[in-house]
């Protein structure tokens, strides 16, 4: 048959509201009972036709909307969109409350497609495990083998696999194993999606470093090779003029969170170019993995604008031209982000790895206008300050001596400086005086040592860590990191070199001095844990951007590694500006992430030397720091409120109220029902 369902109207277990669904503005009677009467009557009818308890679920606000829309039509009245606006508010507390509806069910998904197509489609593919009933409406029958497999039952198949190609695999070079254990998380990635994130979520100990740094590193080295299926879009310099109707061509008609690369500095291995895509790839999973995101709302994207590394040029899947410089390469991002925010005005935008100057370009550029952040300055600065914070706890002083820490910043790019201006934001605040006095303990060295005043060509971001040659124990222009380090004597030390400089680092004033090696991957880092304990004593606290075992000191003495990795702070940050409805990114939200990261570990662990949680507890951290994300965002007013919670209820929220909020609004991976529709 090809007839359409009967509508609300004709059902007869739902209450007819008193008053004609066809008024106009002509004949519109204001004594017609108020929305939240109306809503009062329609509640106890409404309750059961979408499970709330999943609130990640399309199906809960359309149905919600489309009851009320049936008996408050809105063409050119406005009584009538007065009493649609009220109606929205009082929606918000009806489906507050229907989320304490006791089943566990979850509620349905609407698919417009049958057949092979959804087997062939990852988010609503489930392999073996659709129900005969489920293939029989969506026309499965005879296209999968007769016995249904549990979700369970899935789950452990793969586990074993995985186990297996671990136990097989050992003893193979480092590179190949995990390259070989990045290729069988990716088939399943493509082929089931619910399965994928469900695996993911529940071992990210062991596969965050296959997804994630420092594995994606080699798999973006190697992606033209290893290349099978797109994800995520890609525009080129030879689309402009053409981005505002490509973004029409993803097929999800709502996109929460973006995150972009141009591939010009791919962590530490520099251009590559359209390679680069598998970075917004990895993050894009921690931020379903660690912050509930859907899947079906998130999107990477690549930027090709070229590559200036020769050797890609003469064989990729990218542009074959050197990278757009200047005005050419601006006009390109300005492009895409107003087609972005054209399709879908409440996206986050994540800027991630692209090349200094453009990082800070960008960043400057887009951040007051658009509800976006840059991840290598701002995440990897919330990080670090964290970090930092938690240096001064483990060597047994209050935080508020935080402004008297000499620190020491090695390398004077997006990272160093990012740390260095979120930093010295804190000092100044925690001291209650300008950002001029609060840069007197902070270093900051490049390739050409210490930085100051007398520097020629000095870079604009760089100048106002600069210091006055010879003002600080007679360090020049240029001194060199061992000198500096020797004269300084820094508490703590972001980035170190050589092994002389961690030598030097036993003359610091401090009894637990703090050395951060934040470079990544592994490959690319300062120094290894090993080395950092055994140069620079035993006494360190030591953290670096890529993973390191704990290293044994001897005499049943551990070394603890703490790994100062971003994944702890952008999907909370992404998530909590989500929730708040935020229109930007501020200053005090970034804060606000990095603070609630310094104060979610345990003062027993400090006293070990443990700086981060493990990354076992990453999804509830991110709880922690969405909701203090959130809470800034409302109190700096900046918040306007997601789905049917306005700014007013986010202000009235407490802070357990806010966990709770947040908590409910995480995507958690279970097999749905698939409802057909055309």
């Amino acid at each position: 048959v090809h007839k359409k369902q009967p509508t609300l109207l004709t059902q007869p277990n739902v209450i007819q509201p008193n008053f004609n669904p066809n008024l106009t503005q002509a004949n519109f009677n204001p004594t017609q009972p108020n929305p939240t009467q109306f809503l009062g009557r329609l509640s106890s009818q409404t309750r059961p036709l979408a499970n709330p308890q999943f609130a990640n679920e399309p199906s809960l606000s359309p149905y919600l909307k489309d009851h009320i829309r049936i008996y408050t039509p809105l063409s050119h009245c406005p009584m009538a969109r007065r009493m649609w606006n009220a109606a929205r508010f009082a929606a918000s507390s009806l489906t507050r409350s229907t989320r304490r509806f006791s089943t566990a069910i979850p509620g349905p998904c609407i698919v417009h497609k049958r057949g092979a197509d959804i087997l062939h489609d990852p988010w609503f593919n489930k392999d073996t495990g659709f129900p005969l009933t489920e293939r029989d409406r969506l026309g499965l029958r005879g296209l999968l083998p007769p016995r249904v497999i549990s979700f369970e039952q899935q789950y452990a198949r793969f586990m074993e696999s995985y186990r297996s190609l671990e136990k097989n695999t050992k003893g193979q070079p480092e590179g190949v194993v995990a390259l070989a254990k990045w290729r069988i998380l990716n088939r399943l990635h493509d082929r089931n999606e619910t399965l994928y994130y469900r695996v993911l979520i529940d071992n990210i100990q062991d596969f965050a470093p296959v997804i994630y740094t420092p594995t994606v590193g080699l798999v973006c080295q190697n992606y033209s090779g290893l290349f099978r299926r797109p994800r995520g879009m890609y525009f080129s310099a030879k689309d402009k003029g053409e981005m505002m109707s490509m973004i029409y061509n993803w097929p999800a008609h709502q996109v929460d969170m973006i995150v972009l690369t141009d591939g010009s500095r791919i962590l530490g291995l520099g251009d590559l170019g359209v390679q680069g895509i598998g970075i917004p790839i990895g993050k894009l999973d921690m931020y379903v993995a660690a912050a509930g995101i859907n899947p079906q709302r998130i999107l990477p994207v690549m930027l090709d604008v070229g590559t200036n590394n020769q050797k890609l040029l003469e064989d990729h899947l990218g542009l074959r031209q050197r990278r757009l410089e200047g005005e050419e390469y601006i006009s390109i991002v300005d492009e895409f982000m107003e087609a972005v925010h054209t399709r879908w005005p409440k996206a986050i935008v994540q800027f991630e790895d692209f090349q200094m100057k453009w990082a800070f370009e960008t960043l400057q550029r887009y951040r007051k206008r658009f509800c976006t952040f840059n991840d290598d300055i701002q995440g990897t600065a919330g990080v670090a300050l964290a970090g930092l914070l938690g240096a001064v706890r483990a060597q047994g002083r209050p935080l508020a001596d935080f402004v008297k820490q000499k620190i020491v910043v090695v390398g004077a790019g997006s990272a160093g400086l990012g740390v260095l201006n979120m930093a010295v934001q804190a000092v100044a605040r925690m001291a209650g005086n300008g950002e001029a006095a609060a840069k007197y303990h902070f270093f900051l060295i490049d390739k050409d040592g210490l930085v100051t005043k007398e520097r020629k060509n000095l870079d604009p971001m760089a100048a106002p860590f600069a210091k006055e040659p010879g003002a600080i124990d007679g360090l020049m222009e240029g001194a060199s990191l061992v000198e500096v380090v020797k004269k300084v004597k820094p508490m703590c030390f972001l980035v170190c070199l050589e092994l002389v400089v961690l030598q030097a680092m036993r003359e610091s004033d401090s009894a637990k001095p703090a050395i951060f090696a934040m470079s990544n991957p592994t490959m690319n880092a300062e120094c290894t844990a090993e080395d950092a304990f055994k140069h620079a004593g035993e006494n360190i606290v030591f953290g670096s951007g890529s993973p390191f075992d704990n290293v044994d000191l001897g005499n049943g003495k551990v070394g603890h590694v703490n790994q100062a990795n971003n994944m702890y702070l952008f999907p909370g940050i992404g998530l909590g500006a989500l929730l708040a409805g935020a229109r930007l990114i501020s200053d005090g939200m970034l804060q606000a992430a990095s603070e609630c990261l310094a104060s979610y570990i345990t003062d027993e662990d400090i006293r070990q030397g443990i700086l981060y949680p493990s990354i076992h507890s990453i999804r509830h951290l991110t709880v922690e720091v969405g909701a203090a994300v959130l809470r800034a965002a409302v109190a700096e007013e900046l918040a306007e409120g997601h789905c049917e919670v306005g700014p007013r209820e986010l202000m009235n929220m407490s802070k357990e109220e806010t966990l709770e909020y947040v908590t409910r609004n995480m995507w958690f991976p279970v097999y749905s029902p698939l409802v057909h529709e055309k």
